[in-house]
């Protein structure tokens, strides 16, 4: 297995073969062992801000798989909860917040953001001390145009319309929120680091219905700021970009805002995921319903990657997070097809 060095030396330009792995979403629902858990949590907030159960889920898919890396345990709503504004988690639904409007992101208040965050940063200090010492420990948030999409609709959406309209119609409001969003994203990520993170990821899942001005506005320069301050404060974490969605933007998305490694989502082509890895490091992107699906759609899937990706830097993970009913037989299928070593 990988240690924490060599998953490092990928992310900053090294080629090691059979890549680091991990997964999106690894610690959850497709586990009998977190199921279990949720049940004596309680709320899925409790799940996320007591450090008890928030290391115990981190670490099950650990036990389990043996992963390269293990991403800390927790939602990217937490951020604007600890600004003040309400959150909560409905069966079925997923995240609810009360629609933030203008007014709403002149009031929102971070004089208890970090004192809100506490046991988050108390679960990424146990799990360092308890992690192998060979596990790379991710901590990460979500970009600033993501988190406002949810802040402005309340809830999620297909294609983030009330946020784009609000961006329209109140573009003064929408900047003053994403500049918020992105300072206290970053002191979020720093502080996540001083706890004892080794790489910091932003998921920008939303990124793909924004038209290209829209994108360079509410997905680039955010980010861009969150990498100066992460840089500034620990200019060796590697910082891991995921704009999901932003196809032929995603070339431009690494220069402009300087994120050490691109997460790819599924849909894009092998070929130019060569072109970005030309570039750098790059992570991804195997579609999670061939992981699903098992048999031939996931060695072929598997099998594409590392033949196309394997010959410089990779980290192999999906395209997007693991979906609850994935069998846990097709990602031991897919660990043991990528350790052996098939495929380049």
């Amino acid at each position: 297995m990988a240690n924490s060095r060599v998953m490092l030396d990928v992310l900053r330009g090294e080629t090691v073969f059979p890549p680091p792995i991990w997964m999106m979403r690894q610690a959850g629902r497709y586990l009998p062992e977190y199921r279990e858990l949720r049940k004596k949590a309680g709320s899925f907030l409790d799940l996320c801000y007591n450090p008890d159960f928030a290391v115990e889920v981190t670490l099950q898919p650990i036990r389990r798989f043996g992963f390269d890396a293990s991403i800390l345990f927790s939602d990217i709503l937490v951020v604007p909860h600890a600004l003040g504004r309400d959150l909560r988690f409905e069966e079925g639904r997923g995240p609810v917040m009360t629609p933030i409007g203008a007014r709403g992101v002149e009031q929102l208040d971070g004089q208890a953001f970090h004192d809100r965050l506490a046991s988050v940063y108390e679960t990424v200090r146990r799990l360092r001390a308890e992690l192998p010492e060979s596990t790379t420990l991710i901590g990460f948030c979500g970009a600033p145009w993501t988190i406002a999409t949810y802040m402005i609709a309340g809830h999620g959406t297909p294609d983030q319309a009330p946020a784009r309209l609000f961006a329209y119609r109140e573009p003064q409001a929408m900047k003053k929120l994403l500049a918020t969003l992105a300072d206290y994203s970053a002191a979020y990520l720093i502080r996540q680091i001083e706890a004892g993170a080794d790489v910091v990821q932003i998921f920008d899942s939303w990124s793909g219905v924004l038209d290209e001005v829209c994108f360079d506005a509410f997905c680039v320069k955010p980010v861009a700021e969150i990498v100066r301050k992460v840089r500034t404060a620990h200019p060796g974490v590697p910082i891991i970009g995921f704009p999901k969605g932003a196809g032929s933007l995603y070339s431009d998305y690494r220069r402009q805002t300087g994120v050490t490694a691109l997460g790819l989502d599924w849909t894009v082509p092998l070929t130019q995921a060569q072109a970005l890895q030309a570039q750098g490091a790059i992570q991804g992107n195997l579609d999670p319903l061939r992981l699903v699906a098992g048999g031939a759609a996931l060695r072929e899937g598997v099998d594409a990657i590392l033949r196309a990706l394997g010959s410089g830097p990779l980290v192999f993970n999906l395209g997007h997070g693991i979906t609850p009913e994935t069998p846990i037989a097709h990602v031991e299928a897919m660990i043991r097809q990528i350790r052996d070593g098939s495929g380049r």
